[in-house]
């Protein structure tokens, strides 16, 4: 089992920025790449980014590059997710799910999930 713990979210107003952190726990050996997925209210889970546990290959949603960033700090067993020039559009909950396969956008393919925080990007 792999345990994910996310923070960083909260309210920030359109133009700020936040720094999401996820923490893992447990067997994370196994683990092979991490991903960050957004879900706002009445609509589906939504790809974000995803970077490889070792090697550090990033892959990101075409509408999330260039204003967000996924990076870990393998020692800290985190991975972060910088996101700067928040717009309202991004209000969501934001997860963080750790994957033993390869995997990029499909949330099927990731199979721990942490249990979500909160971000809300004020006008």
């Amino acid at each position: 089992q792999v345990q994910l713990v996310e923070s960083g979210g909260g309210l920030v107003q359109a133009g700020g920025s936040l720094r999401l952190s996820c923490a893992a726990s447990g067997r994370t050996f196994s683990v092979y790449a991490m991903g960050w997925f957004r879900q706002a209210p009445g609509e589906e889970r939504e790809f974000v980014a995803r970077i490889n546990w070792s090697g550090g290959n990033r892959y990101y949603a075409d509408s999330m590059k260039g204003r967000f960033t996924i990076s870990r700090d393998n020692a800290k067993n985190t991975v972060y997710l910088q996101m700067n020039s928040l717009t309202p559009e991004d209000t969501a909950v934001y997860y963080c799910a750790a994957s033993t396969v390869v995997a990029d956008g499909i949330p099927n393919l990731y199979r721990y999930w942490g249990q979500g925080t909160q971000v809300t990007v004020s006008s």
